[in-house]
């Protein structure tokens, strides 16, 4: 009998042993995942803490690690001021990255969270700035350009009494330029080509639109020309008579005069004519 319970003793203490070695294993194993870096839950970090590491690494040079602190700083603590504060340095690290997709998106962001915010302007020019420094060559497609004029309005209109609206408007007349460049670009080949009704109709868009730019002189006188093939004299001397009213020291003017009088004719403005009305709209004319 005590052979027996000494036999059912060791089997019980053997199943003990073996139970516990399962559990400490199962322990083990769990402790091993634990390790794994992408399960850790790291402790809380204070907002301020973060936010400071963030300026640290941004005046050492590290944008990159700097622009991963304000995001950290935004996950973990999405509510607080300071998430506010990186958000915005977040917008401004990754325009001086030059990631402009970044900068859109974060300072757009920063606008539907903090419209009313002191540093709503800043974070407008900043988005409006990414999308002017991505303006293309003006031989390609300019919906970029398009998208930088209507932010750089957009700077200017809602803050009008800022610094950032008089640097925006700035920008804005370099953009219109460029669109004006490119209507000239298109407007120049269907001349060259002899399709005279889609030159005008690209010259037309440089006057009523974007008249104050550099682009407009050669755009009137290159409705003198394309008026002249076409027999149209009245509109010819009109945009020539235009042309020496607003820029009588153009050498567009020296030349729209030349080419008028080639024709037996002076530059004279009709008062009806549409390019005499677009130019009185602005009180040029």
């Amino acid at each position: 009998m005590r052979l027996f319970s000494h036999a059912a003793s060791a089997r019980a203490l053997r199943s003990r042993i073996a139970g516990i070695c399962g559990a400490l294993l199962v322990a083990a194993t769990l402790a091993g995942c634990a390790t794994d870096k992408d399960d850790i839950i790291p402790p809380d970090e204070p907002a301020e803490k973060i936010y400071n590491e963030g300026l640290t690494l941004m005046n050492r040079g590290d944008l990159k690690a700097a622009a991963k602190r304000f995001e950290d700083l935004d996950r973990t603590h999405p509510y607080s001021e300071w998430a506010r504060k990186a958000l915005l340095m977040d917008t401004y690290v990754y325009y001086q990255l030059g990631e402009y997709d970044e900068t859109i998106s974060a300072g757009k962001r920063y606008l539907t969270l903090h419209p009313g915010s002191p540093d709503a302007a800043y974070a407008s020019y900043l988005v409006a700035s990414a999308y002017y420094d991505n303006i293309p060559d003006v031989t390609r497609d300019q919906k970029a350009t398009r998208q930088a004029l209507d932010a750089l309005d957009d700077v200017a209109r809602k803050y009008p009494d800022t610094e950032y609206a008089v640097a925006a408007k700035k920008k804005a007349d370099v953009a219109r330029d460029q669109l004006a460049g490119k209507e000239m670009l298109i407007g120049r080949y269907y001349l060259e080509n002899r399709n005279y009704t889609g030159a005008i109709n690209r010259f037309k868009v440089v006057v009523t639109r974007y008249q104050t730019t550099r682009q407009v002189e050669e755009a009137l006188f290159r409705l003198t020309e394309a008026y002249m093939a076409l027999g149209i004299v009245g509109e010819a001397q009109t945009a020539a008579a235009v042309l020496g009213y607003n820029f009588p020291d153009s050498p567009w003017y020296k030349d729209a005069y030349r080419l008028v009088q080639q024709g037996g004719l002076e530059p004279k403005e009709n008062k009806g004519s549409w390019i005499s009305q677009a130019f009185k709209k602005l009180g040029l004319g």
